[in-house]
């Protein structure tokens, strides 16, 4: 049968593009929402004109941000419901406690107090109004901690217990503790978190160097810049130790997605591939490795004799799309380092203030975001295909997850529809944030007539 005939093939692609699409605009509002809250406490101390007009903007492109991340994120639940039917019969017990979370402590946090930043600031007093920028990222913290929790039991399943036969069989809650927190829950919150706060930093830096380059808003690209430079250089030394914390779960709870992540095919101590590629017909991965025999070992329990189980010894049906694993895994390590070195470069130039001299240095910046977000992209794409053909591991295969009414060719006329109207928000949404950041922070009248050389700088 045919990918236009093949329902299942057609429902993980639909699902595959509404999840990448909407994590397009999580990064940015998660990342941005600590630029935006470190700037709300610089002008909460300041209480200088331009440094509101800084957090205004911030307000606006993060409240853009979101308002597209939730129209996006609604989709993919309701697909829950048309498309994986059976897998919401199996997991509703489980699936539906942490979404609920999500909506009632987090989504309510962030918008209510998001909306106290954009009517409120003079409503209510300069404290409540600098809280409510915390209180905004918080929520946008706790809605990611909610979707990884629920996403992370699909990984490495706990407190549940399996109940009924058939259609009848579902997944039954235990113990909502041992489920929430299961053995890969906080490994990989910090290492996606992370993530998207350097994804915040990178377009900040993006952000100042494009006033740099135009030569306008002085006083903002210079604080904005700082401080991404500064968060950035955290957040991508940070990725290391998150992400070493993560593999080492993988290796211990997820061998057969390790595997395909290294391209390992015989049992024994793994090496680890720099790049390579794998050849699936013959059962070999042509690499270059890191020059120290069974890495992967001393890395993950510091033993470099460790035995891993080789994809030879897994049954063809049971396998990950190997080459697909191989090369997301390791294009996302490529983007880290690319990530980290692109850091530290902007804040050696930075701390010489040779960034606001270079054009071609503002010119990269611009473009610097573009490589978190693709690592961010690689790294999803590595976990999720990693985990087929099961769609929760060891327990239910996405072919027994989807709607049996659903018939592909439905499936086909809505990716084609959800293309058009993603592409169609798209437009809009970049439309409206570079108008934003071409009108760049904007003071108040009257701020401007009590502070002309102010807003003459800003300006």
């Amino acid at each position: 049968m045919g990918v236009l005939g093949n329902a299942v093939a057609l429902s993980r692609f639909q699902f595959a593009l509404t999840v990448a699409y909407h994590f397009l605009f999580v990064p940015m509002s998660i990342g941005l929402g600590l630029i935006m809250a470190l700037t709300a406490r610089r002008y909460y101390k300041t209480r200088d004109a331009q440094d509101l007009a800084h957090l205004r903007l911030f307000v606006k492109i993060f409240a853009a941000t979101f308002i597209v991340g939730v129209a996006t994120g609604v989709t993919m639940e309701f697909a829950f419901g048309t498309n994986w039917a059976n897998y919401s019969r199996f997991v509703g017990d489980i699936f539906g406690a942490p979404l609920a979370a999500e909506a009632l402590f987090a989504f309510f946090l962030e918008s209510v107090f998001l909306g106290v930043l954009i009517f409120g600031q003079k409503r209510v007093s300069p404290k409540f109004y600098y809280v409510s920028a915390w209180l905004v990222w918080i929520g946008s913290c706790l809605s990611a901690l909610w979707i990884i929790i629920a996403n992370s039991w699909m990984q490495t399943p706990a407190g549940f217990k399996i109940v009924g036969e058939g259609l009848a069989r579902r997944a039954y809650i235990t113990n909502f503790l041992t489920a929430a927190v299961n053995n890969s829950t906080f490994q990989r919150y910090f290492h996606v978190v992370v993530g998207l706060l350097a994804t915040g930093a990178f377009l900040a830096m993006a952000i100042a160097a494009y006033y740099y380059l135009k030569n306008r808003h002085a006083d903002f690209a210079k604080k904005t810049m700082r401080l991404g430079v500064v968060i950035a250089v955290i957040t991508s030394i940070l990725m290391l130790p998150l992400g070493h914390w993560q593999a080492v779960e993988v290796a211990n709870f997820q061998e057969q997605k390790l595997a395909a992540m290294e391209g390992h095919w015989k049992t024994g101590p793994m090496n680890m591939a720099i790049i390579g590629w794998v050849d699936e017909s013959a059962g070999k991965t042509h690499s270059i490795n890191v020059p120290i025999p069974g890495f992967i070992g001393l890395l993950t329990n510091m033993n470099a004799n460790r035995s891993f189980k080789g994809l030879d010894e897994i049954p063809p049906q049971d396998r990950a799309p190997i080459q697909a694993v191989f090369q997301t895994y390791h294009l996302m390590v490529l983007f880290w380092g690319l990530m980290l070195v692109i850091a530290l470069v902007a804040f050696i130039l930075d701390r010489k203030d040779l960034i606001r001299k270079k054009k071609w240095v503002q010119k990269a910046l611009i473009i610097s975001p573009l490589v978190p977000m693709a690592a961010i992209q690689c790294g999803w794409m590595a976990a999720e295909i990693g985990r087929q053909p099961w769609i929760v591991w060891q327990l239910q295969r996405t072919a027994q997850a989807i709607s049996p009414s659903v018939p592909a060719s439905q499936i086909l006329i809505t990716i084609l529809l959800f293309t058009v109207v993603y592409l169609t928000i798209a437009v809009i949404y970049l439309r409206t944030v570079f108008m934003l950041i071409k009108r760049g922070p904007q003071l108040e009248a009257s701020a401007s007539t009590e502070a002309p050389q102010a807003a003459k700088e800003v300006d």
